[in-house]
């Protein structure tokens, strides 16, 4: 058996959202061959009153609902009892935006405990108490915090050694930490037919010049990135 190179424990009011889509492709072979582990905790487990309630109404009013904080930290308590050495995550539109380099820097950790949240959020008191590094997947509002948890361990999985193909598969992509290619969006693909409803693959790439087409790339990601993403680019590459 592979020896797990991550292990993520995630609290939910959702448990059988999970693992979901992380079944499928490279992620769901990596599950399967156990280079990875998955384990969800139900939040609800913790509530103490015989309707397992997970939530009230906000202090000082207004609309929706909140986490509570005792239900919330029995939950935090019992995962960091299993792991006490995991980082603790929670997902909320206030929290760091999450990327390519969070990511890596999550899967060193090598354990992790993702903490869902729902309805307007958890009260702030047990997150002063626990530290979370609070993350946001963007600039928008989910209904809770289990789809991000997929994208978060979609990203980590994909880094783990022998998941993906190749190195150079992870080093020129899309916002990589390689030397060349840091921070860049990634260059266009092309593929079979050379020719396509009259348009052509560039000539560089059928030259078999290895030099003249990795040149090419960082121009054309250097080029992309400058149109679609300037906030990126902090300094010229040559």
């Amino acid at each position: 058996m592979t020896k797990s190179l991550l292990s993520a424990l995630v609290l939910t009011l959702f448990p059988e959202m999970f693992p979901g889509p992380l079944t499928h492709s490279l992620a769901g072979k990596a599950l399967q061959n156990g280079m990875w582990e998955l384990e969800t905790l139900q939040i609800r487990d913790f509530a103490k009153d015989k309707h397992k309630t997970v939530d009230d109404t906000p202090y000082g009013g207004g609309a929706g609902m909140v986490m509570r904080a005792d239900v919330i930290d029995g939950a935090i308590v019992a995962a960091k009892e299993k792991r006490p050495e995991a980082q603790l995550v929670y997902f909320t539109p206030r929290g760091k935006v999450f990327s390519q380099k969070i990511a890596h820097d999550l899967c060193a950790k090598k354990d992790l405990i993702l903490l869902c949240g729902r309805y307007e959020g958890v009260d702030e008191r047990v997150l002063e108490a626990h530290q979370p590094l609070e993350l946001s997947v963007g600039d928008y509002v989910l209904s809770g915090g289990e789809i991000a948890a997929f994208v978060l361990l979609d990203a980590c999985v994909r880094l783990l050694p022998g998941v993906m193909g190749t190195g150079d598969s992870l080093s020129e992509e899309s916002f990589s930490l390689a030397t060349d290619f840091a921070g860049l969006l990634e260059y266009p693909h092309y593929t079979r037919p050379p020719i396509w409803n009259g348009r052509s693959v560039p000539d560089v790439l059928l030259s078999g010049n290895h030099q003249d087409i990795r040149d090419w790339r960082l121009s054309e990601a250097m080029a992309t990135t400058r149109a679609r993403r300037p906030d990126l680019v902090k300094t010229d590459k040559k």
